[in-house]
């Protein structure tokens, strides 16, 4: 465990012998894992002891179907036919993917691609499994099976396993050990997690850590300008009328309707939390009202316009998105470019706003402005994709997962940012799993079952 940026990734990797192996870089004192050095070892020898989830599923992805995916790594590892066939569906049960053996893996869900990636880690039965943030992506009761399959490993001691988890709820009752990592990378404390707790609490709260114990929805006390920011009426004219409203949306990919006869209306101000199990269609239906799809049927108005058929400069003033995966959006080479694009850099004023929206996520432009995307820790990531959105300040923000592998600092400062934009007017969907986030901030919940509005209520 540990804040964003410290490490806990590239502690992963390293155990999973891509440190620095494939991934190079200054590398210093002693690793054993298995008896085995993965700096030195043949990288075979290493993958056939270790099971490695990666913090962003679709990256190991590779083939085009499920089951083929699967698959790809038995027969990497020689695998009898007969014992392939066994086991594939096997690891699709237990990760919740029975049923969808011939579904193209590019059409699958965000939540989906990942329980894919759990699947081809558990199909080998490894010694070892290390999974980076297995749960981030995954619907509440996903998380739950998903950790109720890792305590069965763990009764059973069938495999060792190394977690990097921001749920601690999902984490704590499964660990034997705790590591606990600051900031900069160094280890703050380790041993039972009893014992961390009471050497180390203030220390690792202090670091922005996610801990048990917490308030009841696993936060710290509200700030008090989040909550003055929340209590303010929106602002403007604006407020009066939709910001959006949708009629009979329909969309499908190439098979059952993602998207099938939804209605929705948005005002200035609301804060929309859109949730419903994993493949529900709650990414397709963001993108549509954001303008990034047509539908096959239906209309989307935004500000009275069509979204799906305005210039990008204009849809860029009504709408901002941030996607579930940060990486699929990103256009420059640099974070300060990359916060910067299309703002007009010229002006002092732009400028100005931007550098202090990227010191309050934790990325001043000082420091992290040179550096590449995607040199950065996933929960940076996440927060570079929502800045070019927040600092534009648009009608309607629109975001997938946004809380997705934040810190609670990271997950604090969004809320407030947040919260100041909601109380200038700006409506905010976000398509989230984080009951968390949604008990914090959301004041209506729109949940989604089979690409259809199951229930649209006041948050509780």
């Amino acid at each position: 465990m540990g804040p964003s940026g410290s490490g806990k990734s590239t502690l992963a990797l390293a155990l999973s012998g891509l440190v620095p192996r494939e991934l190079p870089g200054d590398w210093s004192g002693a690793l054993e894992v298995g008896g085995l050095d993965p700096a030195t070892t043949h990288g075979p020898e290493v993958a056939a002891l270790v099971g490695l989830v990666f913090q962003d599923p679709e990256s190991q992805l590779v083939m085009e179907r499920v089951e083929d995916d699967v698959a790809f790594g038995l027969e990497s590892r020689g695998w009898a036919p007969g014992a392939m066939r066994a086991r594939i569906p096997e690891a699709l049960a237990e990760t919740g993917l029975a049923g969808l053996e011939r579904r193209r893996t590019t059409r699958l869900s965000g939540g989906q691609q990942q329980r894919l990636a759990l699947a081809g880690a558990l199909a080998p039965r490894p010694g070892i499994l290390v999974l980076d943030e297995p749960t981030a992506n995954l619907d509440p009761a996903g998380a739950r099976a998903f950790a109720d399959r890792l305590a069965t490993v763990r009764a059973a001691r069938a495999a060792t396993i190394v977690l990097v988890e921001h749920r601690v709820d999902v984490a704590w009752p499964l660990a034997d050990l705790v590591l606990a990592l600051g900031a900069d990378g160094r280890p703050i404390d380790v041993g039972t997690p009893a014992d961390v707790l009471a050497r180390s609490r203030a220390e690792i709260e202090a670091s922005g850590t996610w801990l048990p114990g917490g308030s009841p929805t696993g936060r710290s006390a509200p700030q008090p300008a989040i909550e003055r920011a929340l209590r303010q009426p929106t602002a403007g004219p604006a407020a009066t009328g939709p910001v959006l409203v949708a009629r009979g949306l329909r969309f499908a990919y190439d098979g059952p309707a993602a998207v099938d006869g939804v209605d929705l209306e948005i005002r200035a101000g609301e804060r929309v939390a859109l949730v419903g199990p994993n493949g529900s269609g709650k990414s397709t239906l963001a993108r549509l009202l954001a303008g990034l799809l047509r539908p096959l049927e239906g209309t989307v108005r935004l500000g009275g316009a069509d979204p799906s058929r305005l210039r990008p400069a204009a849809l860029a003033r009504l709408a901002g998105f941030a996607f579930q995966d940060p990486e699929a959006q990103f256009v420059a080479a640099n974070v300060r470019d990359e916060v910067m694009a299309g703002l007009g850099a010229d002006d002092p004023s732009v400028a100005a706003r931007a550098q202090a929206l990227m010191a309050r996520l934790g990325l001043p432009l000082d420091a992290f402005g040179p550096r590449s995307p995607y040199a950065l820790s996933g929960g940076e990531q996440r927060r570079l994709s929502l800045a070019p959105a927040l600092v534009r300040a648009p009608r309607l923000l629109v975001l997938d997962e946004p809380t997705f592998g934040q810190d609670r600092r990271g997950c604090e400062a969004l809320e407030a940012i947040l919260a100041e934009q909601v109380a200038a007017g700006t409506a905010v969907l976000a398509a989230t799993h984080d009951e968390r986030f949604i008990a914090s901030f959301a004041t209506r919940v729109v949940r989604l079952e089979r690409g259809r509005v199951a229930s649209d209520e006041a948050a509780r």
